[in-house]
């Protein structure tokens, strides 16, 4: 039986994290993955998803500048995207392995199940560990209706070498805006089904529905408070049946309702490690139940949200804590966003009923006559930003717009450094750039 001081079960960025950062510090390490090295996010997540997008964004631009330089838009090419999609993601599992044995990380391949708290099984061989991350991500929900196994996820998405003619999404989250929006800029008739009024609810309401104006101007039908109730086959397409009984013709249909921890299979009930349906239950230390078990990444309960950079950053925590590092996890304020057309992205205090208080205050501004913007003829661009009067400090904002990435970081940075407006007006930033308003906006 062989032994080490941290097993961790995940290849994903959280686990990388940990692993690396533990090895550099003298540990000796392994990490157990039961599919693709590297985890979801540069296979089948975030990395393949934004390279498609970068397609989008691009002829975006050019549509923007139609009859103002540009005479002649571009179709975008599916096959062609898909096989320069494949260039960065057919070499991960195997660099990411080879990764982490150059690093003198021991690796194993299967599935784990927990024999003790301190033991686990994988194809038959026992290994023990004094303590064990738990990194083993989350996977697509399937609406449990007639007909699911008809339904395909963003993994399937992702994959596919043909896009087809009509597709729908159900689920009024980002995964389904996203994947949506690329369709529907490639191509495709999309229609997206959610079962309420209020898409993204985590979004500024304002704001998403101006989103979603945009989006339905471009093409992407939605059906609002409507949802697939059976799926059935109809030669080569679907007949999707609907709440309002009207039916839908489509040649695939999407799943993207959320997404469920990955944590069934290995015995971790048996063991005491305490779980409910959003992820494992874990204290300010990531400790699970067990005392020798930690856990990090989008298979925790957790309020914050299920990100990539935020599973490596608590890996990394985890790394210190193993080594001598004893202080209760504390998370910085961090940024989301939605990579639709345009971009939706927020950081810090946003919910409607604390921005009713006297506390703050709030400017909605339209920035699409701004020089910034209007140079490259951006139709849509606004933000709101909220300070805190007694401060005058920036505590949130939400930005919608092609660049709202860039502006929601520069606010991170601002926010979470507690930059005073006078400290940003003493900068001499480039101009003309999107770091060249903040003056103006804060």
């Amino acid at each position: 039986m062989e032994r080490f001081d941290v097993i961790i079960i995940g290849s994903g960025p959280g686990g990388m994290a940990a692993a690396y950062d533990l090895a550099d510090k003298g540990k000796n390490v392994a990490v157990v993955e039961a599919d693709l090295w590297g985890g979801t996010c540069p296979n089948r997540g975030c990395d393949p998803k934004k390279v498609l997008y970068g397609a989008v964004e691009a002829r975006d631009n050019l549509l923007q500048l139609e009859k103002r330089g540009f005479n002649t838009i571009p179709e975008i090419n599916w096959t062609d995207l898909m096989a320069f999609k494949e260039t960065f993601t057919k070499s991960v599992p195997t660099e990411q392995k080879e990764g982490l044995t150059s690093a003198g990380i021991h690796t194993i391949t299967g599935k784990a199940f927990f024999k003790d708290t301190q033991t686990i099984e994988v194809c038959g061989e026992l290994y023990q560990a004094d303590k064990i991350i738990l990194a083993t991500g989350q996977r697509s929900a399937i609406l449990d209706i007639p007909g699911k196994e008809y339904f395909s996820t963003s993994t399937d998405f992702l994959s596919m070498q043909d896009l087809p003619k009509k597709l729908a999404f159900v689920g009024g989250g980002y995964i389904s805006l996203e994947l949506a929006n690329i369709a529907s800029s490639c191509g495709s008739e999309v229609h997206l089904l959610h079962h309420n009024e209020r898409p993204l609810k985590g979004f500024d309401e304002l704001l998403t529905e101006e989103l979603i104006e945009h989006l339905k101007s471009r093409g992407i039908t939605f059906h609002f408070n409507e949802s697939a109730e059976e799926i059935s086959k109809s030669g080569a397409q679907f007949e999707v049946s609907l709440t309002s009984k009207e039916t839908l013709l489509v040649d695939r249909i999407f799943c993207a309702t959320g997404r469920i921890p990955n944590v069934e299979g290995m015995g971790l009930t048996e063991i005491g490690v305490e779980h409910t349906h959003k992820g494992l239950v874990v204290n300010d230390y990531l400790q699970t139940t067990v005392e020798t078990i930690y856990a990090l990444g989008d298979c925790l309960e957790k309020q914050q949200p299920k990100l990539t950079p935020v599973a490596s950053f608590e890996g990394s925590y985890l790394a210190n804590l193993f080594t001598g590092k004893n202080e209760k996890i504390h998370y910085p304020l961090i940024p989301t966003i939605i990579f639709s057309s345009p971009k939706l992205a927020q950081i810090g205090l946003t919910d409607l009923s604390a921005l009713k208080s006297t506390e703050y205050e709030v400017s909605d501004l339209d920035l699409s006559q701004w020089y910034t913007y209007k140079r490259i003829n951006e139709p849509l661009v606004k933000a709101k930003i909220v300070t805190e009067k007694r401060t005058g400090l920036l505590v949130g904002a939400t930005v919608l717009g092609n660049e709202a990435d860039q502006l929601i970081n520069l606010f991170t940075l601002m926010i979470n450094q507690k930059l005073p407006a006078e400290k940003i007006n003493e900068m001499i930033l480039l101009y003309p750039t999107v770091a060249s308003d903040l003056s103006y906006l804060y």
